[in-house]
């Protein structure tokens, strides 16, 4: 039965012992080592804000990846942890809000659901013969289709009590890290002193020969399993605290960073190795480079470059570690000493990573820049081309203005986008632009951005429940109404159309459908025969509109609430769309406006987002300055058909 503790089957002094001790603690040696960098390159790195931020951004992670080192010990995988996660929190504030349950009662409901994801996962590896990869990735299907069908895809406000989760102790120490902590030392327990965490070890070591010694292999999977839905629950329920909002779309890819987090943390996922300690180290690393990157202003798409190089250099480091010559050690065999040997080489690498950032912290105090011309600009997205053009629209002017412009990309992740703002406020910039992905769950970081003093001012979409000194958007209520008008122009009065709608919780697609709604009133000869989320992706407009034509194989008209879904529902109609089916869609960008121009779309309600981005810039740099901006801006929009998409400048 084999163990996480790797030894040294050879002594060593002098050089050779500094090298094994760095080659023993792999992951360690990274982190220590990012720390340093990031602490050189960035004197913003370095203060106590940003570094209680890494251990907040870090938590939901760790919490997960805890969850996770208990099936990768037993030779398992779990793929299932980011949909559980943002099943569990979505049933808490379900029950609690619509159905009116006690705060307490629905905690553990959130928690039993967890759990019971987990359970239905050991039933199908244990007594279902599934691999491990299979079942998970059906819970993974499952748990998140649940979470939208209870929420009907709409994010749902998070209880007050329970949101307490997300705030500060004293104003200064952050729950979540505390959370993770606790659940590091339970993890630790479990692993180290526990009848089930040896079983772990054992199954993992090798699954017969522990059977053959007695172990109910069976009954301690489903045990396993359980404990990673239950971590699973308590970082959905860390993770609506932070946002004050349970997102259906939450945690998605979590958990891919949770698996990534254990095994940079020293686990095998051979199994048999793995502590928590290494898992806790592994996501702090992973939080660390996150941060840095958006502190040095790296390119949103060279990021996950930077991310997937460095998890490979961690593992190959390990690697290499293994290779040197260290062997595992049997479980309750180590040298003795041991854990006071690790703890010391702990405490020596933090003494040390210290003494090296304390001197890089004293180089940059050296250093002075004006905050005021620095500006952040958080997008929702750049995987569509209306937000690269706000982009682009931001970056001229900010060349013009002379500000130091520093863009991320949330990739349609309120919980990314919630890491990013307060990145942005722990920099001291003098403002900072967001393009929510979702309105309430940006709420709680720009509220912080307004207790460090920091404007934030909005762009195309309005922040929820916090202040902004300007809101530059389109009219896109005025929009959806002139969408309706057009259509109803179009098809004379009388038809059936479907609607793609946008992504839920986002102003902008409220907005759109709202306008749109309020205009066909005057038009009841039409008939809305479907309404479906694609969430302004045009890969799912093509995917959604092709099914609602099974359904609906007689319409007349299309109204998507932008061009990306109008393109995908323009290439499920193939043929149709231009002649017998109209569609018309929002925002006005190159590939729209081109296929106004062929025919395929009837029009499209054009926006001017490098305009949007220009005044956004505009009114961010008059904030910090003490200027005084319009509380809202509203940049006019205008139906562009094939009759006039020549003289439409954009």
């Amino acid at each position: 039965m084999a163990t996480d503790t790797l030894k040294s089957t050879t002594g060593a002094s002098g050089a050779s012992a500094v090298r094994r001790l760095l080659l023993d603690n792999g992951a360690l040696t990274a982190l220590i080592a990012l720390v340093i960098a990031m602490s050189a390159l960035s004197g913003d790195f370095l203060t106590t804000d940003n570094l209680l931020n890494i251990g907040v951004q870090a938590a939901v992670t760790a919490i997960l990846a805890f969850g996770v080192t208990f099936v990768i010990v037993s030779a398992g995988i779990d793929l299932s942890v980011g949909s559980v996660a943002a099943l569990s929190a979505t049933v808490l504030a379900w029950m609690a809000t619509s159905e009116g349950v006690p705060v307490w009662i629905a905690v553990i409901l959130a928690v039993a659901t967890g759990m019971a994801c987990g359970l239905v996962n050991g039933v199908l590896i244990s007594y279902g013969k599934l691999p491990p990869f299979i079942a998970t990735l059906a819970m993974l299907s499952v748990g998140r289709g649940l979470s939208l069908v209870i929420s009907q895809g709409s994010p749902i406000a998070f209880p007050e009590s329970v949101s307490h989760l997300g705030d500060t102790l004293g104003g200064w120490l952050p729950v979540p890290v505390l959370v993770m902590v606790v659940m590091g030392l339970i993890t630790a327990l479990i692993l180290g002193r526990t009848y089930i965490g040896r079983s772990m070890y054992a199954i993992g070591g090798n699954e017969e020969a522990a059977r053959l010694s007695g172990l109910r292999v069976k009954r301690q999977k489903l045990a396993i399993y359980a404990l990673s839905g239950l971590f699973a629950a308590a970082a959905g329920i860390v993770l609506a605290s932070r946002l004050s909002s349970a997102q259906p779309q939450a945690a998605q890819g979590y958990e891919l960073d949770a698996i990534a987090a254990v095994v940079i943390g020293g686990a095998s996922l051979a199994g048999g190795t793995g502590k928590a300690s290494g898992t806790l180290i592994g996501a702090l690393i992973l939080a660390v480079l996150r941060n840095g990157l958006n502190l040095l202003s790296v390119s949103a798409f060279w990021q996950q470059v930077v991310i997937g190089v460095v998890i490979a250099l961690a593992v190959l480091l390990d690697t290499l570690r293994r290779k040197a010559g260290a062997t595992p050690v049997a479980a309750g065999t180590g040298a003795p000493g041991g854990r006071g040997k690790q703890a010391a080489t702990y405490i020596i690498a933090a003494v040390v990573a210290a003494a090296i950032v304390g001197a890089m912290s004293f180089l940059h105090n050296g250093s002075s820049s004006s905050a005021t011309k620095k500006v952040g600009l958080s997008l929702s997205t750049l995987n569509n081309p209306f937000f690269v053009q706000i982009k682009s629209g931001a970056q001229q002017e900010a060349k013009k203005l002379g500000v130091d412009l520093t863009v991320t990309d949330a990739q349609n992740d309120a919980s990314q986008q919630a890491n990013q703002l307060q990145n942005f406020t722990s920099s001291g910039l003098g403002s900072i632009i967001v393009n929510p992905v979702d309105s309430d769950a940006a709420g709680p970081a720009v509220r912080s951005a307004n207790k460090a003093g920091i404007p934030v001012v909005g762009v195309d979409r309005g922040v929820n429940k916090a202040d902004t000194a300007a809101l530059v958007a389109s009219d896109n209520i005025a929009g959806g109404k002139l969408g309706a008008k057009a259509m109803a122009e179009k098809l004379g009065g009388k038809g059936k159309i479907v609607i793609l709608q946008g992504l839920a919780g986002t102003s902008a697609s409220r907005e759109r459908g709202a306008g749109f709604a309020e205009g066909l009133k005057a038009y009841p000869g039409i008939e809305v025969v479907a309404r479906q989320p694609a969430d302004f992706d045009r890969t799912k407009g093509l995917d959604v509109m092709t099914n609602l034509l099974q359904a609906h194989p007689d319409i007349q008209g299309v109204f998507a609430e932008n061009d990306e879904m109008a393109l995908g529902a323009v290439k499920a109609l193939g043929s149709k769309a231009g002649t017998s089916v109209s569609v018309i869609g929002f925002d006005g960008e190159p590939d729209g406006l081109k296929a106004v121009k062929d025919g395929t779309m009837y029009a499209s309600v054009a926006q001017q987002p490098k305009e949007l981005g220009r005044i956004a810039v505009e009114n961010a740099l008059n904030a910090a300055e003490g200027k005084k901006v319009e509380q809202t801006v509203m940049v006019p929009v205008k139906v562009v058909t094939k009759e006039n998409v020549a003289g439409f400048g954009g």
